[in-house]
């Protein structure tokens, strides 16, 4: 048997894991079958990897060794591969763009279209910024357009090249016959007995407002987590008040709110690898990127402060 790849995954995986039993459920196989695929790896490789005992699995000597060389030639083939589909995927002209929900990805791609007919705008979508972000820094998306809470860092903060695109003040949803739509702004803690409705994510903006909340005295008794039309409705229908960017828009039956004392913010930013082919194109996509926010912000129900 020739040794793979993917032997040395196995391997790896059972040493970080301790035990044959953790490693097969981390790998989703049977035990039984975990130990035969050792076995079979350790005649090819002339000796045994672990010795076996009450506590689980401990490295031998080979497999110590086996180990170190894994944790270089798995990492570098990783590399080799996100570096062979940036450069596959980079010789085309075009923007291959990844974005979350909200009216800044659509602005953006409009600008880029318009200022660009012959170069195609493609675009990925997620709730999630990490898997966006992780798109771009494995080649298969040029740039990545995200939000983050308030100082948080963004994702593969590492490994990609962030610029803040603007940040806007989180607002409050309400139904336009809620008693308090009238109010230029309101206080977080006149809302403390309400439903919430708020869409997804994998960032720390959840626990940001959950903190905002004990900060005003409360704890939210209910949060629907939905899309985007489905917070809009709960909204409309006075079933739920909701949380939104300054840029979201004039929406009939309800409006937005400034919350006083803004204790929430919300940061528009905009990624690329910096050694990939797209980066020479970021200071354009920037651009557009910062106009389209301004356009939206003007489409808006209400205005607030804007990044630069």
């Amino acid at each position: 048997m020739d040794l793979e790849l993917r032997h040395l995954k196995t391997i790896r995986a059972i040493a970080d894991a301790g035990s044959l039993t953790r490693a097969a459920t981390a790998l989703g196989l049977a035990q039984p079958a975990l130990s035969a695929q050792l076995k079979r790896i350790e005649r090819a490789l002339g000796g045994a990897l672990f010795e076996r005992g009450r506590a689980g699995v401990r490295a031998t000597a080979l497999g110590d060794l086996v180990l170190e060389r894994a944790r270089v030639v798995l990492p570098a083939v990783c590399e080799l591969q996100e570096e062979a589909v940036r450069f596959a995927r980079e010789g085309a002209t075009g923007h291959r763009l990844g974005g979350t929900h909200g009216p800044l990805l659509g602005g953006l791609v409009d600008r880029l279209a318009r200022g660009g007919p012959g170069a195609p705008v493609t675009t990925y979508t997620s709730w999630s910024e990490r898997e966006i972000a992780g798109g771009v820094a494995a080649g298969r998306l040029d740039f990545a357009l995200v939000g983050v809470c308030g100082e948080s860092s963004p994702p593969e903060a590492g490994r990609l090249a962030w610029t803040e695109v603007a940040r806007d003040p989180v607002h409050v949803m309400l139904a336009a016959g809620h008693p308090l739509a009238h109010r230029a702004e309101i206080d977080l803690a006149d809302l403390a007995d309400e439903a919430w409705t708020d869409v997804p994510g994998d960032g720390c903006f959840g626990d940001c407002f959950a903190a905002a909340c004990v900060r005003a005295g409360f704890t939210p008794g209910c949060v629907y987590e939905t899309d985007t039309a489905s917070c809009v409705h709960l909204v409309q229908v006075g079933r739920a008040v909701g949380l939104c960017r300054a840029t979201f828009p004039a929406t009939p039956g309800l409006v937005t709110r400034p919350l006083t004392g803004t204790p929430l913010i919300w940061r528009h930013l905009l990624g690329w690898h910096p050694e990939s082919r797209a980066a020479r194109r970021a200071p354009d996509v920037l651009a557009h990127a910062r106009a389209a926010h301004a356009d939206a912000l003007a489409r808006s129900a209400t205005r607030g402060p804007t990044g630069p």
